[in-house]
């Protein structure tokens, strides 16, 4: 099969990094072809080199597209050629519609007028594609991540796609649209489309790639065919890491003591229709040293509940209770909650975890910065050596503290996330999505983050959409669907088909 795609010697340099040293790929038309690699390792940097992101002339190699040698400027020169590249930074407009951002810059008009009958009628083939059944109309601003991304996805099908560059395109999803997702990739690589499929779900990629390529610290380590031969998880991630790693998640054993956090009755209503209530009448309770896992598929409620106790950062009509030690609080703001030993790393961190044109230091000081400060001023010193230290102990990939969070990798950022709230020494820690971008080796040293802090005796509330994890990280974990906890389950009868069935069994009977 011809190469459709050959990047050849590429390196790309940012001021005191190398991010990528003399990398090749080749993608053949018509295949899914996987670059995997641990967060750092220069997978997205070559993605933005070959979109036109980064142009010519800011990188060194050669980049060969359709058998002629190209020069891309930007990224609307690669778009002529149909790459088209869906990033992990969702590139949408939240208060325009859907379908003014799937056709933004490219609207059907007929007479110089924006024809917003056919817009809606390609929306609507676009949505049922990727499994989106929203109205054309809606903003983007009411939707949640998943479904964000699930736009990106149609936009980009909107165009003359060739070469379609998927960045983490599932990071976002449940195990149901991930599965459409790659079913989808699958229908498309039929009809002849290439695609560049970037992904830490190792699963995935070895269900769909038909090729992976490795990198490993900017450089390439190894491709394999996956046609001629299967190739195994631990194999790539020997080469991922450089290393076995024996086991996905750390060995604890789990000392749960009194109850620490508890909800009562918590109930909570939709910011923008009142009259549609969100969570339910929930009741939970976590233990000290208890890890608990709530899972749900999207649109279950989970980061609407964690949002709504966290300083009711969501919704309106909140009633219900807040407990801590057996004693209730208010916990009506971010700083009162902060003060009471709460600390929620959410699942966007890109627009609410972080301020990206900020450094490091700066970031991880940010929600406790009376504790690096003299007098109501920031000592710089004392700032840069909680930060240092965080990033030592999270490895976190960078030039120094000073670095711009916005210049590292998804992957890493997530750990200045963490870093910043650690850093406010939290009694309870609401994680949300907290391994969402991250690769298997970056996976395991939160893990054992986790379980070192419960270790200590804070209790650990997690949401995942990726059951294996919370399998292998819980005590116990509540089920949630259409806004209630219909079942829980603890860690010795918990299992990925008995939480699929108390979900489909809940939404039967509602």
């Amino acid at each position: 099969m011809t190469s459709l795609l050959e990047m050849r010697g590429i390196t790309k340099s940012f001021p005191g990094v190398v991010a990528l040293r003399d990398v090749n790929l080749s993608v053949r038309a018509g295949e899914i072809h996987a670059v995997v690699g641990e967060n750092g390792a220069g997978k997205s940097t070559l993605m933005k080199v070959l979109s036109g992101v980064y142009p010519h002339g800011s990188y060194e190699g050669e980049i060969r597209f359709g058998g002629e040698p190209r020069q891309f400027r930007d990224i609307r020169a690669s778009e002529d050629l149909g790459i088209i590249i869906i990033h992990q930074e969702l590139a949408l407009v939240p208060l325009l519609s859907i379908a003014e951002n799937i056709f933004l810059g490219n609207e059907p008009a007929r007479h110089g007028v924006v024809d917003r009958h056919a817009a809606y009628v390609r929306t609507r083939e676009l949505l049922a594609k990727v499994g989106l059944h929203e109205s054309p109309a809606t903003l983007v601003d009411d939707l949640g991540v998943g479904k964000q991304q699930l736009v990106e996805i149609a936009k980009a099908l909107s165009k003359e796609v060739k070469l379609l560059i998927l960045d983490e395109p599932t990071a976002s999803l449940n195990e149901t649209d991930s599965e459409a997702l790659l079913d989808l990739l699958l229908e498309l690589k039929a009809q002849g489309i290439a695609c560049i499929l970037i992904s830490h779900k190792l699963g995935e990629v070895e269900r769909v790639a038909d090729t992976i390529t490795v990198l490993r610290d900017g450089s390439t380590v190894q491709s394999f065919d996956c046609r001629a031969q299967p190739v195994s998880q631990d194999v790539i991630i020997r080469n991922m890491v450089g290393r076995e790693m024996a086991d996905r998640y750390p060995r604890r054993e789990p000392q749960v003591g009194e109850v620490v956090f508890e909800l009562r009755d918590w109930t909570v209503h939709h910011p923008v229709h009142a009259e549609r209530q969100v969570v339910k009448g929930v009741n939970l309770q976590a233990r000290r040293g208890e890890i608990v896992g709530i899972a749900g598929l999207m649109g279950a409620g989970r980061t609407e509940l964690a949002m709504s106790v966290f300083g009711r950062s969501y919704g309106q009509k909140i009633s219900g209770r807040v407990l801590l030690r057996g004693q209730e609080i208010d916990v009506s703001t971010v700083q009162k909650a902060v003060r009471h030993g709460f600390a929620y790393v959410t699942e966007d961190r890109k627009g609410y975890g972080l301020l990206l044109d900020d450094d490091i230091a700066r970031n991880v000081s940010l929600a406790n910065l009376p504790a690096v400060a003299k007098q109501g001023v920031v000592d710089e010193g004392r700032e840069f050596g909680v930060a240092d230290g965080y990033r030592k102990q999270l490895r976190i990939r960078c030039k120094d503290v000073f670095q711009p969070v916005g210049q590292l990798s998804g992957g890493n950022q997530q750990k200045v996330v963490l870093g910043k709230w650690l850093f406010t020494q939290p009694e309870v820690l609401v994680l949300d999505e907290p391994t969402r971008g991250i690769d298997v080796g970056a996976k395991f040293e939160i893990y054992s983050l986790m379980a070192q802090m419960a270790a200590e005796g804070k209790c650990i509330v997690m949401i995942s959409s990726e059951m294996p994890e919370l399998l292998g990280m819980c005590d116990r974990i509540y089920v949630m669907n259409e806004g209630r906890f219909v079942a829980e389950f603890d860690r010795m009868e918990a299992s990925q088909e008995g939480i699929m069935r108390a979900i489909v069994n809940a939404g039967s009977m509602q």
